[in-house]
């Protein structure tokens, strides 16, 4: 009996370890933030003091943000406007453009994860039936790239934005007047890369891209994301939004609370939790703030080749005021290494679903081009500034 009932409890403890290893696998960075946070808790007990450090307009914001976003990804829009875009006889160089400055434009406006969601998956399937898959590395390469610098143009194009952008109380005029230069100087440089694909007329047929069948609800979710930007730039209060986000949802599309990213929401409460611990041990508040005051946009976006750029705002917003080095390196700080910015694992483990998927080749063609713009991007902000 008792041999029995060790190996039931064996078992359990197997089953619980895999259930661990999957959730560290599929949230690394969640875990990361949750080990932070409570690692910080031995040094500053748990008191009332850590509902001060949550920033909860910004959460509001990314929930309904990521809520509306969802709804017209499920509802079909921006594989419908990809397919009207991409359907008939193209010459293969205007092809991969296409593919590379549709994440570039709609991670603008939808945030550099989605983007890569929606149009990866999307390009893979455009290249396998033109039979372009030698091309297939760079496209998505690109494509990641794009994505991580349309995504600073606007506060709601990445997570981090959006927190720097309500943290800082910036105003629409000051923000796009520090991030518009360099999304400017990206676009020039993501058309000139496809030069380098020898000229070719490709016919393009996808499958039958059936007309939208819902245009109600899709109408619903453009009104609601009107309402989400009004409350990003401070016309319109979050909680109102909330309400209105979480009673639409309720009347019209229940399933779409479960396709909201959770993880992401209990990833800012974290880090908000552990940068609020941080800043309560003086040396450690001393340290970071003198390194911050010598070089804040060197600091930012090497700290996001470590830990990724939104959990870099987040940690580093305490420490200092200057919140356009700040912006300016965490945004091009989503260059760089494969975790600099959480969208690029996306494209890697999107393209390492097809056919002859190379992890070395991948990540070393990623790399070089990371490593470039990442170079080019902060040299012209250091010069800059």
């Amino acid at each position: 009996m008792n041999q029995q009932s060790e190996s039931m409890d064996s078992h359990k403890i197997k089953e619980r370890y895999h259930l661990l290893l999957h959730a560290l696998k599929k949230e690394p960075v969640l875990a990361a933030s949750g080990l932070c946070m409570l690692v910080s808790a031995f040094f500053v007990p748990p008191s009332e003091a850590y509902f001060s450090y949550i920033d909860f307009r910004v959460l509001v914001l990314l929930f309904c943000l990521m809520s509306v976003v969802a709804g017209l990804q499920a509802h079909g829009l921006f594989s419908w406007l990809a397919g009207r875009l991409l359907n008939g006889k193209k010459q293969r160089r205007i092809l991969f453009l296409l593919l590379i400055l549709l994440p570039f434009f709609t991670s603008m406006l939808v945030t550099n994860d989605v983007a890569l969601i929606t149009f990866v998956p999307f390009a893979i399937l455009v290249l396998e039936l033109t039979g372009q898959q030698q091309y297939m590395i760079f496209v998505l390469v690109m494509q990641t790239v794009a994505a991580n610098l349309g995504s600073m143009a606007t506060p709601v194009g990445n997570p981090q934005n959006l927190y720097l952008y309500s943290a800082f109380q910036l105003s629409a005029g000051s923000f796009f007047k520090t991030v518009f230069p360099f999304t400017l100087m990206a676009l020039p440089l993501l058309c000139v890369s496809v030069l380098f694909s020898p000229k070719k007329e490709l016919d393009v047929t996808l499958p039958e891209q059936s007309a939208l069948a819902d245009h109600r609800r899709i109408l619903l979710y453009i009104l609601l994301f009107v309402l989400c930007l009004l409350s990003v730039f401070h016309v319109l209060h979050y909680k109102i939004l909330f309400i209105v986000v979480c009673l639409a949802l309720l009347l019209t599309d229940r399933p779409l609370f479960k396709k909201i990213d959770y993880g992401l929401l209990m990833t800012f409460v974290c880090f908000f939790i552990f940068a609020g611990n941080i800043g309560a041990l003086g040396s450690v508040r001393t340290f970071l703030q003198d390194v911050l005051a010598k070089q804040p946009l060197l600091v930012s976006a090497l700290t996001s080749q470590v830990i990724s750029n939104v959990p870099a705002a987040v940690l580093l917003s305490g420490f200092t005021d200057n919140w356009k080095s700040l912006l300016l390196g965490t945004d091009i700080g989503g260059l760089g290494t494969p975790i600099a910015s959480l969208a690029s694992l996306i494209s890697f483990r999107l393209y390492m679903k097809t056919k002859h998927a190379g992890s070395g080749r991948y990540l070393g063609f990623f790399t070089l081009v990371n490593i470039a713009g990442l170079l080019l991007f902060l040299t012209i902000a250091m010069i800059c500034s």
